[in-house]
């Protein structure tokens, strides 16, 4: 369940980045929450196809985030939002934009 969640999330910030089709095999998989077969079926392709262009999003989707950073930095400035201490909020922000 948690890498569900995690490339949901990465799909839902990177996914400007892909192309339409993977972007849409990738969305009824993730997203909708279709299986490998019932893609294949729609769309027309195989089954194992469907399996080779949800790991090749999957590793796009990854090295936008080794990159970019954008869902870790997401998950940073969130986490703050739980601290009542200005000072350690305004530390932790700094670290953030630094990349520390």
């Amino acid at each position: 369940m948690e890498k569900f969640l995690y490339y949901n999330a990465l799909y839902l910030i990177y996914k400007d980045l892909l192309n339409n089709h993977n972007s849409v095999i990738f969305d009824l998989y993730y997203g909708e929450n279709m299986t490998m077969q019932e893609i294949a079926d729609s769309e027309g392709i195989s089954k194992s196809r469907v399996g080779s262009i949800i790991k090749n999003v999957e590793k796009k989707l990854d090295k936008y985030e080794d990159a970019l950073k954008i869902y870790q930095k997401n998950e940073k400035l969130n986490a703050l939002l739980n601290y009542n201490d200005l000072t350690k909020i305004k530390l932790e922000i700094e670290k953030i934009l630094k990349g520390e």
